[in-house]
């Protein structure tokens, strides 16, 4: 390895002191995974200065026919086409760096003492802000409640998203905040507020309800707002990522994606969707489908949530909750409003992707689909269900029938593997999760991490695919292993069939003449080494356009 150390140091050299180099690179290595029909491996790459691929062979056969090319031998390595997350959060991610780190607390005095250290360095008005927990880890998996927080933070508001961002808990200095009467029997809209016996809110706020602390919460700045999208981006070049489905921004967001860009300062591709029908999806109506000349950000989908999340038991099922009689979760958008918004982006052109994890849910999505698509529902749509966690037997193959991609987060299921079957009983889990099966009725599925939500390293993702066991390898032979994917299944829904799902496949998700110079040099071969070692593939470099956006120190 110190052989390709110094080559690619000196390549790294030369490209950022802006030494002259020759018009074509011609990368060697162990193996190139192309995921190329066509030809799905090599052993050398030859890409052009602007970064498209010009060739693939054999070293000594790309070395002949570009003679006066420069030279990338990366010795042992391995390479596969650039990690595209099919689902994220970027601004989520950034800001998370600039927030209380709750993530893995085992209890509430766990989460108590990070934002005691966290609020140290924050000034005496600031609100406390913190996300990441989950009561679903503590010894009492109950919700927490407002006075958990008031004896350490009696005046500075506090407030707390859940680690799936569906849930949040305040203190009673955040909810003086909201400018209105938080007791009594009303609910808002596609939300709800955890209310005691004598009608008095708890703390907590779920879905829909989590907007009335949020609105009162001081507006970001714009230079954090920019700031926190620049530390997302970084995070996920650092871990092989080269794109982003970043899964519902608004016109204020894009606009600042759309600033990066024209200072060439994305080192990864961004695919955003618009947030709902608000202002971003109104953008495309007017002007159409949006993409930067610099080819690194587009936006052409539109992200809609039909229910909330399981772990906060917001997920809309068909039936009672198995652990909570009488509920069966929220439908944030009820279905007439799914149907609207569905029809008006098929008249606007526009893909839609539709939040939806329960049963429900996800019913309600297809015959909104269904009904928006009629006779184009065979056609070259790319219409996406996000999650798409649990279905009923009834609705599991109308995906591959409606051709509806099925965009779905492997550590989801590895995440919520300790709960989910309390949750949905015995009966309903076996349409959870699964992978294997979509796969096997003909749907396509493109995966990613839901980041912040969980870990934006997609390693983690092709580990939980393959093995659906935690990071100790429990349960032994994984959790339901008839749902697994194998590692070059898992590959590819994080390369061609995430990029098909962007409708960038022509351009990137696999290594062929023609296409994009998005690369990742590994120091193992994913495809050769046991299970349990995919958590831990080394990342070498991460590049971009043959570029290096990530070297490794």
């Amino acid at each position: 390895m110190r052989g390709f150390g110094r080559a690619l140091a000196g390549a790294l050299l030369g490209l950022l002191a802006g030494a002259a180099s020759a018009e074509v690179t011609v990368l060697s290595a162990a193996r190139i995974h192309t995921m190329d029909p066509a030809r799905p491996q090599a052993r050398a790459m030859a890409y052009d200065e602007d970064g498209r691929i010009l060739a693939l062979g054999e070293p000594d056969e790309l070395r002949r026919r570009y003679p006066r090319a420069r030279r990338l031998d990366a010795g042992a390595s391995t390479v596969i086409p650039g990690l595209i997350d099919a689902h994220g959060h970027v601004s989520g991610l950034g800001l998370a760096h600039l927030s209380a780190d709750l993530v893995g607390a085992r209890g509430k005095d766990e989460v108590l003492q990070r934002l005691r250290e966290f609020a140290a360095a924050l000034p005496g008005d600031a609100w406390l802000i913190g996300r990441g927990w989950d009561q679903n880890d503590w010894p009492d998996k109950r919700f927490p409640t407002a006075a958990d927080l008031d004896a350490a933070f009696p005046g500075r508001p506090v407030w707390l998203e859940r680690i799936d961002g569906h849930a949040g808990w305040a203190n009673s200095a955040a909810m003086r905040a909201v400018r209105r009467d938080l007791a009594g029997d009303w609910q808002p809209d596609g939300g709800r507020i955890e209310r005691n016996a004598n009608g008095e809110p708890t703390g907590i706020f779920i879905d829909a309800a989590m907007a009335l602390i949020d609105q009162a919460r001081p507006p970001l700045d714009e230079a954090t707002a920019e700031r926190a999208l620049v530390l997302g981006m970084q995070e996920a070049v650092a871990h092989g990522l080269t794109g982003v489905h970043d899964a519902g921004i608004n016109l204020a967001e894009l606009q600042r994606y759309r600033r990066l860009a024209d200072r060439h300062a994305l080192p990864l591709r961004v695919t955003a969707m618009a947030a709902g029908d608000g202002d971003a999806l109104a953008f495309l109506c007017e002007h159409g489908l949006y993409r930067h000349p610099g080819g690194r950000l587009q936006m052409r989908t539109v992200k809609v949530y039909a229910d909330g999340a399981l772990g906060s038991r917001g997920a809309a099922l068909l039936a009672d909750y198995s652990d909570d009689p009488g509920n069966r979760g929220l439908m944030l958008s009820p279905p007439a409003e799914l149907r609207r918004i569905a029809a008006k982006a098929k008249g606007c052109g526009v893909q839609v992707a539709t939040h939806a994890i329960g049963d429900r849910g996800n019913h309600e999505v297809l015959d909104a689909y269904a009904q928006a698509l009629g006779a184009d529902a065979g056609g070259d749509h790319r219409w996406r269900i996000e999650h798409a966690q649990v279905l009923s037997p009834r609705d599991l193959g109308r995906l591959a029938q409606l051709r509806v991609i099925a965009s779905m987060q492997p550590t989801h299921a590895t995440s919520d593997m300790p709960w989910a079957e309390q949750r949905l009983g015995p009966e309903r889990i076996v349409g959870a999760y699964a992978w294997r099966q979509l796969r096997d009725s003909g749907a396509r599925l493109a995966l990613g991490s839901d980041f912040p939500v969980e870990s934006v390293d997609p390693r983690l993702g092709l580990y939980a695919a393959v093995a659906r066991a935690d990071a100790g390898g429990r349960p032994a032979g994984g959790w339901m292993p008839q749902e697994k994917l194998t590692a070059f299944e898992a590959l590819r829904g994080f390369t061609l069939d995430a990029a098909y799902a962007g409708f960038s496949e022509n351009e990137v998700g696999s290594l062929a003449p023609g296409k994009r110079a998005d690369f990742v040099l590994l120091k193992e071969d994913p495809l050769a080494v046991a299970p349990e070692r995919l958590r831990t593939l080394t990342v070498q470099a991460t590049y971009l356009d043959g570029k290096p956006v990530y070297p490794a120190r």
